[in-house]
C-alpha cells in the first residue's frame, strides 16, 4: 500500500522514515488505520500495528454461511484498551515510523502529533495495564524496549488494567448481534436518544452501530435519504455508483468510531431507521446539503427532526448543481419568476385536483394541483352499469364532495399560486388517454394548502413518483403526513363505511319529467340552485340541491345574442357579442349559488325564469352591461320597469358615447323616426260593469281595498287550511329574517295569521308589512313574521285585496279650503247638514246648541 504521507524528514540508513497521517479507525488496542489527506477523492489509507506491544483481541461474530463456526468474546481489558485509543486518536493527527513488515502488515511506534515529541502511544498502553510487552526478541541497548519493560513494571506493581486482581471477566462485553423483535425493540425506546458508537460505515447512508450500554450492534439507515451505494457483482466485487466512495468516505471522516446519539425512529420490513444526531451537527441534513444523498419519500415521513429541514437541504444542492445534482435541471427553469408564482381568481373548479384561475392581466389558465389525485373507479366499479351513462361527478365516489369542497372554499377568491412543475403531453396508449401539457401548482389561500386540505379530509390521494421522479410538489412531505392522517381517521376514501350515493336526476330536455316539475318549481317560488355549466349568456345549466336534480334553465324577460352552435343544416353562425355576453354570465354567477324563480318552460323541456345571485337579476345585469336586449315577454313580470330602464340608460350612454366599444349591441342602434298621428276620439257610451266586492279598508286618499265575492269562499278555506297547519306545525319565533318585498304571514292583534308583503325593515323590531288579503298595513315586530308555507303561497291563489279610487273625484291639495267649504255647508244647513253636526252632539247633553 502506498505510503499514506511522504517521509517527514530525511532518513538515514538505519533510522526508519517519519510519515504523517490522520487515525482514521481503532482496530484494536494495538492495531489503528491511518489516512492522509484527501485530494479530489477518499484518500490512500494504511494499517499500523504498535511494534513490541500487544493487546486483547476484540469479540467477532460467526462466520455468517458456516454453521460450525462461533461467536468469539472479547479477551479481558481489550474493549477498553480499544476505547483508550479511540477517544485519544480518532481524527487526530499522528506521526509514524514504519520498523519493519510481516506477513503484509506494517509495525511501527505512532506518536499523538506531528513528531517524536508527541505522546508515545504504545507506552501509554503499557503504563495504564491495557497491553503487554513482547519481551521475545529485545535488544539489550534499545532504549525504546528497555523503557517499555519499566513502564510494564510499573502498571504490575500498580496492579492497574490487565494486572488487576480478578482477571478481568467484568471487562468481557456480552455482545448482542441479532434483536428478535426488531419492531417491538424500536418501539420500546419511544423514539429517545440513545448513546452509540458507529463501528462501520457501509456506504454514505447506512451504518452499524454499537448501542450502550446494553452493547446491541444494530445496523441503521439514515431516514429520509439515500446515498449511493456499492453494487456487488456476481463474482463477488464491488461497483461503486458515482459519488458512492465520496459520500462514504464523508460519512466515515465524521462518524466513524464517534460518539453520538441515535434516535431509532421506526423499524419497516427489519430494516432499522433511525436519525445520527453528533455535537457538530445532523449527518443526514449534511449529506444532503453536500449533494452526497437524495431524499427519499417512504422514510421521510419518519423522519422525527423535521422533514422541511432536508426538502431545503436537498434544495440547496440543486440550485448549486453540485456531486449527485451536476446534471440537474429544475423543473421551471424555463419559466419566469411572475410565472412561477402569481396571485389570480379562482373561476371555476374543473375536477377535484384541477381549476380555472383568471389572471391579473384578464388571461384564464387550468392550474392543476401537484402530486395528488382525485377519487377514481378501481377495478369492477368501471364496467358497472353499463347501460347507464356514465357522470364521474355524481358517479364516482367522494368525487361530488371533493368538487364541493373545493367550490365552497376558492370560487370567485383570490389564491397564491406556485408552479412546481409543467407535466408535458402525453400521446394515448394502450388503455390510456392523452392528456395534453399540464402546469401543477401548489395553491394556498389565508395560508392553507389547498391539497393538502383535501388529502386531509381523505377527498384525494397522493401520487406515489419514483425516485428519480422531481416532478411533484413543493410540499410533497406535508402531503403524504396528511394521508397518513386521514388513513389513521378513515376519512373519505379511507372510511370503511359505506360510500355516499349521489341519485341525481339530469331533467334537462325531458319534456314530460320537466313538465311534472313544473308545478313544484313554481310553487316553490325561489329555490336555491348552484350554476354548473353556462352554454351562452342567457342558457344555463342548474343543480337544485333540495330537489337533486339538473334543469337547462333561460333567462325570462331578455333577448341575448345567440352563441355558434350544431344545426342540423350545418354550424349557425355566432351572433355579435354573443362570447362577450357568455364570458360575462360565466365570471358573474358559473359554479356560484344562486336564486332561482321558475315562470314556465318551452317545449324543449327547459325552464324560464329569473335568476338572482347576491341581490343582483341576471337578466338586469346582462341588459345594462348592454349585452341583452328586453324581450316583449318582460312586460308582465314585476322586473319590466328595471329592465326598460336598464335598456333605456344603455341607449343614452350610447348616444353620450359616440358609439364607444362599450355599447356593444347598442353601438349601432339608430332610433326609429316616430309619426305624429292625429288620434280622433268618438263619444262612446260609457258601460258600467258592476259586481260585488266586500270593502275591507279605506284610506286617507280616498282609496279603499275591496275583496271580490265570487272568490271570497276560496280565501276562506285557504285560511282554514292554513292556520290549521300553523297550529300543528307552529313556526319558531325570531327563526325569519325578513327582506323588503318577501311574502310571509303574519300575526294580526286578534292572535291569528294572515298572508303579507314585507314593504320596509326599520329594525328586527320595526318591520312596515302590508295584509294583502285585506288591504291594510301595520308595523310588527319580526318574532310575529314567519315565511309563508309553498302551499299557501300567492301561486296558489292571489292576492285578494284589490285597490280601488273614485272616478272623477280628485282630493283638495288645499286643506283650509276644504275645511272652509264644509264649515259653510254646515251653517247653510245644506243637504247632509239640514239636521246638524250629526257626528257628535255639541251639547253638554244634547242636541244643537248653536
Amino acid at each position: 500500500m502506498a505510503s499514506v504521507s511522504g517521509p517527514a524528514q530525511t532518513a538515514s540508513a538505519s533510522a526508519p522514515p517519519l510519515q504523517r497521517g490522520i487515525v482514521k479507525m481503532v482496530l484494536s488496542g494495538c492495531a489503528i488505520i491511518v489516512r492522509g489527506q484527501p485530494r479530489g477523492g477518499p484518500p490512500p489509507e494504511r494499517q499500523i500495528n504498535l511494534s513490541n506491544i500487544r493487546a486483547g483481541a476484540l469479540a467477532r461474530r460467526a462466520a455468517q454461511g458456516q454453521p460450525e463456526s462461533k461467536d468469539t468474546p472479547d479477551e479481558p481489558w481489550a474493549f477498553q484498551a480499544r476505547e483508550f485509543l479511540r477517544k485519544k486518536l480518532i481524527g487526530k493527527e499522528v506521526c509514524f515510523t514504519v520498523e519493519y513488515k510481516n506477513m503484509h502488515r506494517e509495525y511501527g511506534m505512532v506518536y499523538l502529533g506531528k513528531d517524536t515529541t508527541g505522546e508515545n502511544i504504545a507506552e501509554s498502553l503499557v503504563s495504564e495495564g491495557l497491553a503487554t510487552v513482547r519481551r521475545e526478541g529485545f535488544r539489550g541497548n534499545n532504549p525504546e524496549q528497555a523503557r517499555l519493560c519499566d513502564l510494564e513494571d510499573q502498571s504490575k506493581a500498580s496492579k492497574k488494567g490487565l494486572w488487576s486482581e480478578g482477571g478481568g471477566a467484568q471487562t468481557i462485553r456480552n455482545i448482542k448481534y441479532t434483536i428478535e423483535n426488531p419492531r417491538n425493540f424500536v418501539d420500546s425506546l419511544h423514539q429517545k436518544p440513545i448513546n452509540a458508537i458507529i463501528e462501520h460505515v457501509r456506504d454514505g447512508s447506512v451504518v452499524r452501530a454499537l448501542l450502550l450500554p446494553d452493547y446491541y450492534l444494530v445496523t441503521v439507515m439514515l431516514s429520509g435519504i439515500k446515498c449511493p451505494t456499492f453494487k456487488r457483482e456476481a463474482d463477488g466485487t464491488e461497483t461503486p455508483e458515482p459519488f458512492a466512495a465520496e459520500a462514504r468516505f464523508f460519512t466515515e471522516s465524521r462518524l466513524l468510531q464517534r460518539d453520538v446519539q441515535i434516535i431509532l425512529e421506526s423499524c419497516p420490513n427489519q430494516i432499522i431507521l433511525g436519525t445520527i444526531l453528533h455535537p457538530n451537527g445532523n449527518i443526514t441534513e449534511l449529506l444532503l446539503k453536500e449533494g452526497f444523498a437524495r431524499c427519499v419519500d417512504w422514510s421521510m415521513a419518519v423522519y422525527t427532526q423535521g422533514a422541511e429541514k432536508l426538502r431545503a437541504a436537498e434544495r440547496s444542492a440543486k440550485e448549486r448543481k453540485v456531486r449527485i445534482w451536476k446534471d440537474y435541471v429544475a423543473p421551471t427553469a424555463n419559466l419566469d419568476q411572475k410565472d412561477r408564482q402569481f396571485v389570480a381568481k379562482v373561476m371555476q373548479v374543473v375536477n377535484a385536483d384541477a381549476m380555472v384561475v383568471k389572471l391579473n392581466s384578464g388571461e384564464y389558465k387550468t392550474i392543476h394541483l401537484s402530486s395528488i389525485r382525485p377519487p377514481r373507479n378501481e377495478g369492477e366499479e368501471k364496467n358497472k352499469d353499463k347501460d347507464k351513462r356514465f357522470r364521474p361527478l355524481y358517479d364516482i365516489p367522494y368525487m361530488f364532495e371533493a368538487r364541493e369542497f373545493l367550490r365552497k372554499k376558492l370560487i370567485g377568491k383570490k389564491v397564491n399560486v406556485t408552479v412546481d412543475y409543467i407535466r408535458a403531453a402525453t400521446g394515448p396508449g394502450e388503455g390510456t388517454p392523452a392528456f395534453p401539457e399540464r402546469t401543477c401548482a401548489t395553491v394556498t389561500i389565508g395560508g392553507i394548502n389547498i391539497a393538502e386540505a383535501l388529502v386531509s379530509k381523505g377527498l384525494a390521494t397522493v401520487i406515489r413518483y419514483r425516485q428519480d421522479d422531481d416532478q411533484r410538489s413543493s410540499h410533497y412531505d406535508e402531503l403524504l403526513a396528511a394521508e397518513a392522517r386521514a388513513i389513521k381517521n378513515g376519512k373519505g376514501l379511507h372510511s370503511k363505511k359505506e360510500v355516499p350515493i349521489h341519485r341525481v336526476a339530469d331533467i334537462s330536455g325531458e319534456t314530460q319529467k320537466a313538465k311534472q316539475f313544473l308545478p313544484f318549481l313554481q310553487r316553490a317560488g325561489r329555490s336555491e340552485a348552484v350554476v354548473e355549466y353556462v352554454f351562452s349568456g342567457s342558457r344555463l345549466k342548474l343543480y337544485m340541491p333540495k330537489e337533486t336534480c339538473l334543469i337547462t334553465f333561460l333567462l325570462a324577460g331578455i333577448e341575448c345574442p345567440r352563441s355558434s352552435r350544431n344545426t342540423p343544416g350545418g354550424m349557425q353562425v355566432a351572433e355579435p357579442f354573443s362570447d362577450e355576453a357568455m364570458l360575462f354570465t360565466k365570471e358573474l354567477v358559473l359554479q356560484r349559488e344562486v336564486e332561482v324563480e321558475v315562470e314556465s318552460m318551452d317545449k324543449a323541456g327547459n325552464f324560464i325564469g329569473w335568476l338572482h345571485i347576491e341581490g343582483v337579476n341576471l337578466s338586469v345585469a346582462l341588459v345594462e352591461n348592454a349585452l341583452s336586449k328586453v324581450h316583449f315577454t318582460a312586460e308582465r313580470s314585476a322586473y319590466y320597469k328595471t329592465l326598460v330602464a336598464a335598456e333605456e340608460g344603455c341607449r343614452q350612454r350610447k348616444e353620450k358615447s359616440h358609439l364607444d366599444h362599450q355599447d356593444k349591441i347598442w353601438a349601432n342602434y339608430e332610433e326609429k323616426p316616430v309619426e305624429e298621428v292625429v288620434h280622433l276620439s268618438e263619444e262612446k257610451e260609457r258601460v258600467a260593469n258592476y259586481k260585488p266586492v266586500y270593502v275591507t279598508e279605506i284610506t286617507d286618499t280616498l282609496h279603499f281595498y275591496a275583496q271580490d265575492v265570487e272568490t271570497g269562499s276560496q280565501l276562506e278555506s285557504l285560511m282554514e287550511t292554513m292556520r290549521a297547519e300553523i297550529a300543528a306545525q307552529p313556526p319558531v319565533e325570531g327563526s325569519y329574517s325578513p327582506r323588503r318585498g318577501d311574502y310571509c304571514i303574519a300575526k294580526f292583534a286578534d292572535g291569528e295569521w294572515y298572508r303579507a308583503r314585507v314593504e320596509k325593515v326599520e329594525s328586527p323590531a320595526k318591520v312596515h308589512v302590508f295584509y294583502i288579503d285585506y288591504g291594510n298595513r301595520e308595523v310588527v315586530s319580526s318574532t310575529r313574521l314567519a315565511p309563508i308555507p309553498p302551499a299557501f303561497s300567492t301561486r296558489t291563489l292571489p292576492v285578494q285585496a284589490t285597490e280601488y279610487t273614485f272616478a272623477f273625484i280628485q282630493v283638495p291639495q288645499d286643506v283650509t279650503e276644504y275645511l272652509n267649504s264644509q264649515e259653510s255647508a254646515k251653517s247653510a244647513r245644506l243637504n247632509i247638514w239640514r239636521y246638524g253636526d250629526f257626528r257628535a252632539d255639541d251639547a253638554d247633553e244634547f242636541g244643537y246648541s248653536r
